[in-house]
């Protein structure tokens, strides 16, 4: 039996665009009562040891307090500073525990962080983030226990997982020396600044490498997705290519953000093969997962190809039904919940 992880990005779900949108704030209270759930689920459904991670919000220390369940909880203090390095240092940590699953609360770019350091790493994402098209919309509760199925060996992850696809990318002339990755989405943007942080403008848009490309998302996903639909599953990346308004190009209205739609205008929308390299010239900056990172200048490149390499999503609705066909949950005794008298708390 192995650990399950849970991150619990406290940043995910709150910056600038969800306010300069049409879309509420990720609570910290919302995340600890997901967490509370999750690990419920977990324990209920075998999992002995619970990794969470210490960090000054205290959503996990506040999420187990009070809890009366037969497992053995550890807070992990990786210095958490509230940035973007918390989430990596967390996946990082609980990798070398050897978690056999990890539930992580976050959006996009909270995922694209753990992958950036672990890879292939086995996941139950829920969605807490301002870009949502990775994570899984499932209960906290449901989520935990399949988290629990796999790190207790009940289930086997290569029977209800699948590999996502990633967006890898590489410089003709380097401007980053780490590796680059994105779970969902690539884009250059020209006339824009690295770090900014509101709703990109459609106008500054040129091309965008999706993963998935899904019709009923929010963000850069649908921009591809409304015209050539490429899901989780599927064997294919997109390419979508646009250029300024006064340019002209095939109009699309796309819910840029949260209640914002707004037209973009196309040159090119197609599929890309797995593997296939399609180069991104500068200038521009690029974004990835939503984040305006890189500074790409005249002359240098971007090229960028998707593969099915990534981490293994869980399927937890999966999980269940295997657990329901093996007699899982079935005749184990009686299990006392969170709410309830007795039963017995390891934290340390």
């Amino acid at each position: 039996m192995r650990p399950v992880g849970v991150i619990a990005n406290p940043m995910s779900g709150k910056d600038v665009r969800r306010l300069l949108a049409r879309a509420s704030r990720v609570t910290p209270e919302s995340k600890r009562d997901q967490v509370s759930r999750a690990v419920v689920g977990a324990v209920a459904s075998g999992a002995p040891h619970i990794l969470l991670l210490k960090e000054p919000m205290r959503i996990s220390a506040l999420a187990i307090e009070g809890m009366k369940l037969e497992a053995k909880f550890e807070m992990l203090d990786i210095g958490a500073r509230l940035d973007a390095g918390d989430t990596q240092r967390a996946a990082l940590a609980m990798r070398d525990r050897g978690c056999g699953a990890l539930i992580v609360l976050g959006g996009d770019g909270t995922n694209r962080a753990i992958t950036q350091v672990w890879q292939d790493a086995p996941l139950v994402s829920l969605s807490t983030g301002t870009n949502n098209v990775f994570p899984t919309m499932v209960e906290a509760t449901i989520a935990g226990a399949a988290a629990g199925l796999v790190a207790s060996g009940g289930v086997a992850l290569e029977e209800v997982s699948t590999q996502a696809k990633l967006v890898h990318l590489e410089h003709i002339h380097p401007v980053a020396d780490e590796r680059v990755l994105a779970v969902i989405d690539a884009v250059r943007l020209e006339g824009d600044n690295v770090g900014n942080m509101t709703p990109v403008e459609p106008s500054m848009i040129r091309e965008v490498v999706l993963a998935r490309a899904e019709a009923g998302s929010v963000g850069m996903s649908p921009i591809g997705g409304l015209i050539e639909p490429c899901g989780r599953d599927d064997d294919f990346g997109v390419l979508a290519r646009c250029v300024p308004h006064e340019a002209g190009g095939r109009t699309l209205r796309v819910p840029i953000s949260p209640g914002l739609f707004r037209t973009v205008h196309l040159s090119e929308v197609r599929r890309l093969e797995l593997g296939e390299w399609v180069d991104v010239p500068g200038p521009g900056v690029l974004a990835f997962d939503g984040d305006r990172e890189i500074t790409l200048r005249e002359g240098e490149v971007m090229r960028a190809c998707v593969r099915r390499d990534g981490p293994h999503m869980i399927d937890p609705g999966r999980a269940m039904r295997l657990a329901a066909e093996r007699g899982l949950l079935s005749g184990r005794g009686h299990f006392q919940d969170s709410m309830g008298e007795g039963g017995g708390m390891d934290c340390c």
